[in-house]
């Protein structure tokens, strides 16, 4: 035990310490090469006021893996699914984050496609909901291949969007993240699933050295690159753990970690739909420009929301302790 608590521990510092070391020289890389998100006032969503890297989702995606392959040592090929998937999503996201330096935006057709082909590589891999158990007979429910197929690459397609939908204030993507990250960590740890654990704990250690360089007033944006990239490996550890073995009832813990970037854009792109806007053009109907329009400050506004996901984080965790 003392052993497996300072691998976690290991994880975490040098996952934490990466991204802490990288971000510095990929912000001035951007500053150089003019890869910097610029205030535009004729956009509501644009609230900074100055030009902002958008370069940390590479530092992001360097401190996941580097953790991940030094302490865990997982070559297998669901680890090779995995990493080509988030270079499919950052070599994605960064041609969107390049328009949005010419004040432009990359239409969603393309995005849609590598973020489905993303998770399709990881159903591939083996990373896969099967079905649950049923709460009656104690019995493990699979399900028909093709159903499994479907729920994994929406469930996997669904929260690399909320996450990267969720990145519109300073701090709220990379800090609904870490709430997220840690929320999964309990779980795996309570379910005895350490590669989960291990991912999850990594994930933790980004997102905080994120966080430093992101709080309000933010140095430096994750942009399309890095907040797909989280919200893919979110999607994935609680695939690989929350949702294995699950009764009816705890297929509700992983929905419940990630609960406010889910139902806050189900309801956004509802009401889209009902008035007849593209599910996918970017707005300013989040719950976070509602705060905002509502009277809050930033810092407030995250607050209010980071409170939320802790939430509902708690609730995730109780729930599992119920189902044990």
């Amino acid at each position: 035990m003392v052993v497996i608590a300072i691998l976690y521990i290991l994880a975490f510092l040098l996952s934490f310490v990466t991204v802490l070391v990288l971000i510095p020289p990929f912000s001035s890389l951007a500053f150089r090469i003019d890869f910097v998100d610029k205030p535009r006032k004729d956009v509501e969503r644009k609230l900074h006021r100055k030009p902002i890297p958008l370069t940390a989702g590479y530092a992001i995606f360097i401190g996941f893996f580097v953790a991940y392959l030094v302490v865990v040592r997982d070559f297998s090929m669901q680890t090779g699914a995995i990493f080509l998937g988030g270079i499919l999503l950052l070599a994605i996201g960064t041609v969107d984050d390049w328009y949005k330096t010419k004040g432009k935006d990359f239409p969603a057709l393309p995005k849609l496609i590598v973020q489905l082909s993303a998770a399709v590589l990881v159903y591939a891999a083996g990373v896969v909901f099967t079905g649950f158990v049923n709460p009656f007979s104690g019995e493990y429910v699979e399900l028909p291949v093709i159903l499994q197929f479907i729920l994994t690459t929406l469930w996997i397609f669904g929260v690399t969007t909320v996450i990267n939908f969720s990145d519109g204030l300073d701090g709220l993507a990379g800090g609904l993240s870490a709430i997220s990250a840690m929320t999964l960590f309990i779980v795996a740890l309570a379910m005895g699933q350490s590669n989960s654990a291990n991912m999850a704990i990594i994930l933790v250690g980004i997102t905080l050295a994120y966080l430093k360089f992101n709080k309000p007033p933010a140095k430096i944006f994750m942009g399309d690159a890095g907040a797909t990239f989280l919200g893919f490996m979110l999607a994935v550890i609680s695939l690989d753990g929350a949702f294995k073995q699950a009764t009816v009832l705890s297929i509700l813990i992983p929905i419940l970690a990630l609960g406010v970037p889910i139902f806050d854009n189900l309801y956004v792109m509802l009401k889209r739909f009902l008035q007849g806007k593209a599910i996918y053009q970017a707005d300013a109907s989040q719950a976070h420009y509602r705060l905002l329009r509502a009277g809050l400050n930033h810092k407030q506004a995250l607050m209010v929301l980071c409170l939320m996901g802790t939430c509902m984080g708690l609730s995730s965790i109780i729930l599992m302790l119920v189902q044990i």
